[in-house]
């Protein structure tokens, strides 16, 4: 077992106040990310939990035991909270070839040669370096360097794994299918994973969770379509999703169970189902519309409840298809799949569903109105 509990968890450097009151529970088995812009102390968090920095106040549990007591200076050593860590240094030994960098710990732990030959090897082939046993890390290139740093983390089969941006170092190609053989691997050996990265497309879909960082704080710790569809901010909304967000504002009027809005997008009216404990109570307020660029569909021929827009410019990617729209002064993002022949200047229609939009409020920034999740 393999449950992580931080409270009240800060840290400052001299004036530096890097995490602020960090609240968050990991379970057994989780696929956690850290996500985050540069600097926003996703890595102090992992590194606190390794026991590499100590925090000037607030706890850690491993389950039910103490790790962290930072009111009575109680720190346990990293060699004993049972994990491993991959830096996004690899740390390698220089004089040791691929086989003998990865088995490391094992020999160091009296595990017997055979055993060590069997986890090894099997290790280098999930990382797809099998063929580099021999070695040494002089002789390869760094995303070689990287995947034999992850080897070395998963061939004991931890409790925990810590992993900070551990795919950075990869080109585009290899970087997918080491997403696909991480998450393969996390269902398969059923260890905690607690991964830091500034990569939504890694987050949203190597996860069971995502938490996101800005500034110390955690702004929302959900699951990942939670998080992509009902952003719990403004500030959420914008870093996630490529292509970005289309954010509207508006007026909104509550009226007990009815929520009425009116922007660009025309008039809608929202019952209280998808109401979040943001929501006024009652009363009129100004609000943000958010509609994913997904979420618009174009036609060529007008019809009831469609919008009126202009295509101000067509970006082909081959398998999707990114539209800039004008409607009146209004700048929208539609991304279409496949290739479309849509032409500039093109009139066109918008059909949007009502239950695809998020209603945030316009002052606090906070999300009022929820999704659809169907």
């Amino acid at each position: 077992m393999s449950r992580i509990h931080l409270q009240g968890i800060n840290k400052f450097y001299g004036d530096n106040h890097v995490l602020k009151d960090i609240d968050l529970l990991i379970e057994d088995g989780e696929f956690m990310t850290l996500l985050g812009p540069s600097g926003c102390g996703k890595t102090t968090i992992l590194r606190v939990i390794a026991g590499l920095e100590k925090p000037q106040s607030g706890t850690i549990h491993m389950d039910e035991r103490l790790i962290v007591n930072s009111g009575e200076l109680f720190f346990e050593p990293p060699a004993k909270r049972r994990l491993n860590l991959v830096f996004q240094s690899y740390a390698l030994w220089p004089h040791m070839t691929v086989f003998d960098n990865v088995g490391f710990g094992l020999t160091v732990n009296n595990t017997p040669k055979r055993e060590i030959k069997l986890l090894v090897e099997n290790a280098l082939e999930r990382m797809q370096i099998g063929a580099f046993a021999n070695r040494y890390p002089s002789e390869l290139s760094g995303g070689q360097q990287q995947r034999v740093a992850i080897a070395r983390a998963i061939v004991s089969s931890p409790e925990v794994l810590l992993l900070d941006e551990p795919l950075s170092n990869l080109d585009a190609r290899l970087r997918i299918d080491m997403r696909a053989e991480l998450k393969r691997l996390h269902l398969e050996m059923g260890t905690t994973v607690i991964y830091v990265t500034h990569d939504q497309v890694e987050a949203l879909t190597m996860s069971t969770r995502i938490a996101v960082f800005f500034e110390g704080r955690i702004e929302q710790a959900d699951a990942p379509m939670m998080v992509y569809q009902n952003p719990s901010s403004l500030r959420v909304a914008h870093f996630i999703g490529n292509p970005r967000i289309n954010l509207i504002e508006g007026d909104a009027m509550r009226e007990g169970k009815t929520l009425t809005v009116r922007s660009p997008l025309g008039m809608f009216r929202f019952s209280e189902s998808g109401f979040t404990p943001h929501m006024p109570e009652s009363g009129a307020f100004g609000c943000v519309l958010g509609l994913r660029p997904e979420d618009i569909i174009l036609r060529t021929a007008s019809g009831e409840n469609l919008t009126s827009a202009r295509i101000y410019s067509i970006m082909p990617a081959g398998s999707e298809t990114l539209i800039q729209l004008k409607m009146g002064e209004e700048t929208l993002l539609s991304k279409l799949l496949g290739v479309r022949s849509f032409v500039q200047d093109q009139q066109v229609w918008l059909e949007f569903r009502p239950e695809r939009i998020n209603v945030f409020h316009k002052d606090s920034g906070l999300l009022c109105k929820m999704t659809d999740m169907d």
